[in-house]
């Protein structure tokens, strides 16, 4: 995974009347931790740090005054109505270090005409090396039968990459299409049933 490099200030003030004035001239607060080293306030430049953020697990090179390290997004939290970025908490991590991150997992292919898919978890926790992150998992399905389950124990791991959530943990299945039926068919057809004694009554 490539690095996204992002210029960092340091940051001297606090509070919510500071983190507003930050987020009114553009840019984000953000904070640094890890390794047990004393926490570094940061302010980031907001539309860099939002294009970041569209990548999962993206490489971040923290350089400005007195700063140049390698961080991962840990938490981010945004504005509930506009959406906007309000502050991120950044993990500090080295070259050849083990993290363990979520990745996403898509599907190729459709399966057999007579089942639906049913993908019960959409990402999965690895560990792997915090350069080398892997961007997702890519799982076929094509042709897959009516009963087919794909545990994370399945899943063909990137390289260098190690299964952290429980092998037994499901991940897809392929159901029969008439589990899928809409409610509104059965309560038709008990209405049928329904009616036709009274029909036979009233004859």
């Amino acid at each position: 995974m490539a690095e996204v490099r992002i210029a960092a200030e340091p940051r001297n003030e606090f509070g919510k009347g500071a983190a507003r004035k930050i987020r009114r001239a553009s840019k984000v607060p953000a904070v640094l931790y890890g390794h047990g080293i004393d926490p570094k306030h940061l302010t980031l430049p907001g539309h860099e740090v939002l294009l970041a953020l569209r990548t999962a697990n993206v490489l971040i090179r923290l350089q400005g005054d007195g700063v140049d390290e390698l961080a991962l997004p840990k938490g981010v939290q945004r504005d509930p109505i506009k959406g906007f970025i309000e502050h991120v908490d950044l993990l500090l991590v080295k070259r050849g270090e083990k993290v363990t991150v979520d990745i996403p997992v898509t599907t190729v292919g459709d399966v057999s005409s007579d089942g639906i898919l049913d993908q019960q978890l959409v990402s999965v926790s690895i560990e792997a090396e915090a350069t080398h992150i892997p961007t997702g998992i890519e799982i076929d399905v094509e042709g897959l039968e009516v009963g087919h389950v794909i545990t994370a124990g399945d899943l063909k791991l990137p390289e260098g990459s190690t299964l952290i959530a429980d092998p037994e943990t499901v991940i897809l299945q392929v159901s029969a299409q008439s589990a899928a039926e809409p409610e509104g068919d059965e309560e038709s057809s008990e209405g049928e049933a329904a009616a036709a004694p009274a029909e036979e009554a009233a004859e």
